[in-house]
């Protein structure tokens, strides 16, 4: 997966969740103090809402890796040569590719290309408000 915003959140979320956890077992093997244990269990919580939160984020940062380029397709005929361009992208459903023709290149712009992707590719992967 490329680099996305979600999915940097997404690894600082992870990140941290980690740390929280090892502070907890830390904190549990080191006191058996009852305030030792209060904040080893206060920790342990931030840990499994931060991982709550970083799954979360998982179909969101999917969602924004989505790349859409610009296609040519070159035709000949007995008048000369005559090139059409429209947009394309593709993202990853199981273990395939889906490569999606989205539309002609004269009909509509990057930003209108990108947001039907967008749309497309929410659908397809079931992710409901995008």
């Amino acid at each position: 997966m490329h680099r996305t915003a979600a999915g940097e959140r997404r690894k600082a979320l992870k990140r941290s969740a980690r740390e929280f956890a090892r502070d907890a077992r830390a904190l549990q093997k080191a006191s058996r103090a009852p305030a030792a244990r209060r904040e080893a269990k206060r920790l342990q919580g931030e840990a499994e809402k931060a991982l709550a939160e970083a799954g979360a984020l998982k179909l969101q940062a999917r969602l924004e890796d989505l790349t859409v380029w610009e296609m040519e397709k070159v035709k000949q005929s007995r008048k000369g040569c005559k090139t059409y361009t429209y947009w394309m992208t593709s993202w990853r459903e199981g273990g395939n590719t889906r490569n999606v023709h989205l539309g002609s290149a004269r009909k509509m712009d990057a930003a209108q290309a990108r947001q039907k992707a967008r749309e497309m590719k929410a659908e397809a992967l079931g992710i409901q408000g995008s």
